[in-house]
């Protein structure tokens, strides 16, 4: 474990205190986000990104230490193991060196060497790697060791099996495949062409394809490895999976023989060294080289992945941020054509308060009525916004009514909403639970409402992939990404903290501790016993034991319960010290419920430093000035922060674009090569990587993220292919 703790503080940068102390609570059972919000003290205050990455190294060292110990006693009950491997064991930093140590010893198929050995040439075989003088020919030597009743008929079937069994050894040899495989990589190209096809497209006689597909710029193409772009690997890889693309490595195969016959070969002039180059040839081509190449690919891909879910991560993060629009009614619209657009009116708690389907698109054409109607809904329920999902007929359904609310006497705006995943959830067992009486298609047009009255509490109905904002999600490890994703649901559910007597089960499945059963317990009382009036209450909950208790209960929140800190962030581990310092400020319990709490840092500023007081109530600091900023703005949603949805009354077309044009935009996905801008047309524009910024940009993401309100100029616009390029540089506001 020392070993472990001085890895991860190396790794991470932080102290090995910090380590030790995070490495328990992580063992007790503690989750990311309780760690992250309330044990800032042992922690020495690291965040819930900084800890789910320490938590992700923690599994991998213990992984790695557990194969060790298994690959150590797996060699010993073979009677093979020496001082020097088992150290060499010991000092491996990464899986695939213990594999490699490993591989001579592995139990193995029916290879060609095993075979060899089993007709007794691995004496031969042992003879010819010596490389020691002889008299007289190899064939000579190899007479010796003609066994027919071993199927061994002549010498050059001796030969041939010895050379089987030196291929493998030179195979199996550790520091060889390390040399081989960094060699590989620092020298390879990642070739692709078209693939051959008898079925569809049209096959020259050269194999290279003319059928049209995205992957035309694969057609013909080499990169070095060392410099291909993890989206290309995914997108090369997609390409050879559909059977589009014929993929390879280049390699440099003749450095790489002169570098195994350099150090295998010692002694030029025995007899059997024409033998010895050829087994190390075999052993190179047959053996290493495939495996190596499988090795690289699964490693090319395993770093793309890890890169492709990062930026899903990151993405899905600003987009559950997202503030909600409160006090507001809305009319949401699930734009579609030949099955007509879904109407959802809901009130401002997201109740549904009528629904409908207009038909203004072809082949109905009713436009003129749909109108009518929406503005009927608007008036008669007063409507402060309407919702559009991005899907099907959007830009058609936003002329619609941005054409409409120029007729209203007074205003009211509407925004376009990314619908992805909405039809997932219309079809799931939870939409079904929900709206057991509303047609699927009405409930897409009920979440794409709800998205915007709180988006977090929405989207958290649907499984994260499905949000929509990242690159080849489908290709992707889905165990990864699921954990990934997760762990970016639970780090904002938290983080905002949850209404305890409103939240559904889906969103209080995300809270630290709580189990998605234990979520399902939790409406359950509240169904039977009415509303939670005490933080407290919870350990009456079934199955909701002291640890889950310890976990959940500062993320959950009790508007005008019985106890006024149960409203607010502060654990309940800690009323009795927040008391204490209310009293020692001169506040009351009282100016908890009123914000009374406006002046604290004048008072505070008055007597005795933070320090102090700290010391006074024995308290840490951190949890001191976060009890503080609690008190200041008592449960506080930290989405205030983030960039507001664009509001807007009017629509522009492709037509009315022109190069030079400065508009305002959303970012609605931000990707390796560059983000995409929403600016109010059909088509999402491109602002490139090289456009981000006056300066280089290495990742898209330290410049925007989805959710971003940004200043863009208009390029180009390519109508045909309805594709707009954007820049972000230098655009004034």
């Amino acid at each position: 474990m020392d070993m472990i703790i001085k890895q991860l503080t190396a790794e991470l940068g932080i102290r090995e205190k910090q380590a030790a102390d995070t490495i328990k609570l992580l063992d007790e059972g503690c989750t990311v986000p309780f760690i992250a919000r309330y044990r800032k003290e042992a922690t020495g205050g690291l965040d819930d990104q900084v800890l789910r990455e320490f938590h992700k190294r923690l599994t991998y060292l213990r992984n790695l230490d557990e194969r060790k110990d298994e690959v150590i006693r797996l060699i010993d009950e073979q009677g093979k193991l020496t001082d020097e491997l088992k150290s060499k064991i010991l000092k491996a930093d990464v899986l695939q060196r213990v594999e490699d140590l490993y591989r001579p010893y592995k139990q193995k198929r029916k290879t060609r060497a095993v075979k060899a050995r089993e007709k007794g040439l691995e004496p031969l075989a042992e003879l010819i790697m010596k490389q020691r003088q002889h008299t007289g020919s190899p064939e000579r030597i190899a007479a010796a060791y003609i066994k027919p009743e071993l199927g061994v008929n002549s010498a050059e079937e001796a030969l041939q099996g010895a050379m089987d069994i030196i291929a493998e050894i030179v195979s199996d040899n550790a520091d060889y495949r390390a040399t081989i495989r960094q060699k590989t990589l620092k020298r390879s190209h990642l070739a692709s062409t078209a693939a051959t096809t008898t079925t569809s497209g049209v096959t020259t006689g050269s194999g290279v394809s003319t059928k049209r597909s995205v992957y035309e710029m694969y057609y013909d193409y080499t990169e070095p490895l060392s410099r291909i772009a993890n989206h290309r690997v995914l997108a090369i890889n997609r390409g050879e999976k559909e059977d589009l693309l014929k993929v390879s490595l280049v390699r440099p195969d003749e450095d790489i023989l002169f570098y195994l016959k350099r150090s295998v070969i010692k002694d030029r002039r025995a007899v059997t060294t024409g033998y010895l180059e050829q087994a190390i040839q075999d052993s190179y081509k047959r053996l290493i080289a495939p495996s190596i190449e499988r090795e690289i690919r699964s490693t090319l891909t395993d770093r793309a992945e890890e890169d492709a879910i990062t930026v899903f991560a990151r993405n899905t993060r600003p987009l559950l941020m997202i503030p909600p629009v409160k006090d507001m009614r809305v009319l949401a619209i699930d734009p579609g054509l030949r099955t007509g657009c879904k109407v959802a009116v809901l009130d401002e708690t997201g109740k549904l308060l009528e629904y409908g389907t207009i038909y203004p698109h072809p082949p109905q054409k009713k436009a003129k009525e749909a109108a009518e109607y929406i503005k009927k809904l608007i008036g008669q329920h007063g409507v402060g916004i309407i919702s559009i999902g991005n899907g099907t007929a959007s830009r058609e359904t936003e002329q619609l009514v941005s054409g409409l609310l120029k007729d209203l006497d007074r205003t009211v705006y509407y925004t376009i909403v990314n619908e992805a995943g909405a039809s997932i959830y219309s079809a799931s067992e939870l939409g079904t639970e929900e709206y057991p009486d509303i047609d699927v298609s009405i409930r897409g047009a009920i979440s794409i409402g709800r998205r915007l009255q709180d988006p977090l509490a929405e989207l958290v109905k649907i499984d994260p992939k499905h949000i929509g904002v990242g690159q080849y999600q489908h290709d992707l490890n889905q165990a990864k990404l699921s954990e990934a994703l997760t762990g970016v649901v639970e780090d904002c559910v938290n983080s905002v903290g949850v209404d305890l007597n409103t939240a559904s089960a889906p969103l209080l499945k995300y809270v630290s501790g709580i189990a998605p059963q234990v979520a399902k317990n939790i409406v359950s009382w509240r169904d039977e016993n009415g509303v939670f009036i005490a933080r407290k209450q919870l350990k009456k909950v079934k199955r909701l034991g002291p640890k889950a208790y310890e976990q959940c209960a500062g993320f959950l929140r009790i508007s005008a319960g019985k106890e006024p800190l149960d409203a607010t962030a502060v654990h309940p581990e800690s009323y009795k010290m927040a008391y204490a310092f209310i009293s020692m400020l001169g506040y009351a319990k009282k100016d908890i419920v009123s914000g009374g709490f406006k002046d604290i840092d004048e008072r505070i500023s008055q007597g005795s430093s933070l320090e102090q007081i700290a010391r006074e109530l024995d308290v840490g600091l951190p949890t001191l000035r976060d009890i503080i900023e609690e008190l200041k703005k008592p449960g506080r949603d930290p989405r205030e922060d983030m960039p507001k949805p664009v509001f807007r009354s009017d629509v522009l077309s492709m037509k009315d674009l022109k190069p030079g044009m400065v508009l305002t935009g959303t970012v609605r996905n931000v990707v390796n090569f560059g983000a995409f801008v929403d600016i109010g047309v059909k088509q999402d524009g491109l602002v490139h990587i090289s456009q981000l910024a006056n300066r280089y940009v290495k990742n898209p993401m330290d410049i925007v993220s989805v959710g971003d309100n940004v200043k863009v100029k208009i390029l180009t616009i390519d109508q045909d292919r309805g594709k707009i390029s954007l820049s972000m540089k230098a655009v004034k506001e």
